[in-house]
């Protein structure tokens, strides 16, 4: 979903947004973008909502007031009200889907919210531009420090406040850790304001970005807000392998996308008995090996047979209730004969052995095209009689013998 407003034009003819033409695709402007989709519908009593959205480094949404009344359009830059300084921001969403977005985030419209300066000018971003300059120098110096306090945390990322009086540091660490020594060596080398903030390693790994497994963006870092738990029964469930490093995301958590089938998993498998125990027939005990949750099919082979048996989700009920009552039915062909013909169990394996049963044979080798050679036409030319026409072998002179077998020489005698 990338962003539309950068290209957007006002009545005057002038280019507004954040005007990154191109950006969007590569998460330039597009981290953590809604779309508004009341913006081109008409509401009744009409009351255009003064609270606009406004989205900061690494994809950090608050709400501020407009309190200027100004003619904003979403993606302007904007110069906002901060605790001791003032900040600027890109906005994200304004209208009336700003109320149902504080509405779901249990926000309240009181005199809390901050308001909003004034839209920035080309000389504000210009000393915001030199600001955010002094980002990657600042981490890694911190990070410097970090290793020589010899303190257990991982700094993730630093944001600097637009009037150059404030940084925020972003760690993640597993215990509590004591950074006030850290704080006092960091304000007084930079000359700023400190301050930590700890967060999760879901939040760090959206903060960062980059590609899942997916192959597309990651889920944290585009779209995903609320970071609900995972847990390896959602794996179990969907009969995934429990490989912690195809169940780990890049934040060394189990993925998020997890959740997102499971509800339709437990749907499917509120019909499919347990099968605690092999089942018992007379031909003998089978065992399960393989449930296709969603095609309600049932594959048992029996203990002394690799042949895999499928069998309906209906019929294996019936025998495991036959089994509690002490009773064992004839076979399971009956059952094998109802599933379509285009299940084929194991069809991979019965094709290796038909391959490797039969032994090769070895195949004629075809001889190579020869241009040279060129079959003699039907009808013989009358000037070249008695020569080999075409392919026609020569005739060999044949070797005479003298019949006078005591001349070893086999030369007349003279």
């Amino acid at each position: 979903m990338g962003c539309s407003s950068c290209g957007t034009k006002n009545k005057e003819g002038t280019t507004t947004g954040c005007q990154n033409n191109g950006g969007c695709s590569t998460g330039g402007c597009n981290k953590m973008n809604s779309f508004d989709w009341l913006s081109n519908m008409d509401f009744p009593n009409y009351d255009n909502f003064d609270i606009v959205e406004i989205k900061f480094k690494g994809g950090r949404k608050e709400f501020f007031r407009n309190i200027h009344n100004l003619d904003l359009v979403t993606g302007d830059a904007v110069v906002v009200d901060v605790p001791n300084g003032h900040h600027i921001g890109y906005i994200s969403m304004q209208g009336e889907l700003v109320r149902l977005q504080m509405q779901k985030k249990k926000i309240k419209n009181d005199d809390e919210i901050k308001a909003v300066y004034r839209i920035a000018t080309d000389k504000d971003l210009e000393k915001w531009h030199e600001v955010q300059n002094r980002e990657m120098p600042t981490m890694y110096r911190a990070r410097e420090v970090i290793q020589e306090l010899k303190l257990k945390m991982k700094l993730s990322d630093v944001e600097f406040q637009a009037d150059n009086s404030k940084a925020t540091f972003y760690y993640s660490a597993e215990e509590r850790v004591d950074f006030r020594e850290l704080i006092k060596k960091l304000a007084g080398e930079f000359k700023i304001r400190v301050e930590m903030r700890q967060i999760s390693l879901r939040q760090e790994a959206g903060r960062i970005g980059g590609i899942g497994s997916c192959g597309r963006e990651l889920c944290c870092s585009t779209w995903l807000t609320d970071f609900k738990s995972v847990s390896t029964s959602a794996a179990r469930y969907q009969n995934l392998s429990l490989n912690p490093s195809k169940l780990s995301g890049q934040c060394g958590r189990l993925k998020c996308c997890l959740n997102y089938e499971l509800d339709t998993y437990m749907e499917a498998l509120s019909g499919i008995p347990d099968v605690e125990k092999p089942i018992q027939t007379k031909k003998g005990s089978l065992a399960l090996q393989k449930t296709d949750i969603f095609r309600k099919i049932m594959w048992f082979s029996y203990s002394e047979d690799n042949i895999w048996h499928p069998v309906k989700v209906e019929r294996v009920a019936e025998i495991i209730a036959l089994n509690k009552q002490g009773e064992k039915p004839d076979t399971l062909m009956e059952d094998v004969l109802e599933i379509e013909d285009s299940v084929q169990i194991n069809s991979d394996l019965i094709k290796l052995d038909r391959k490797f049963s039969k032994p090769n044979k070895k195949k004629k080798k075809s001889g190579k095209f020869n241009p040279k050679k060129i079959k003699a036409d039907k009808v013989p030319n009358p000037e070249n009689k008695g020569k080999p026409q075409g392919n026609a072998k020569k005739p060999k002179n044949k070797k005479r013998f003298n019949k006078n077998k005591s001349n070893p020489n086999n030369k007349k005698d003279q």
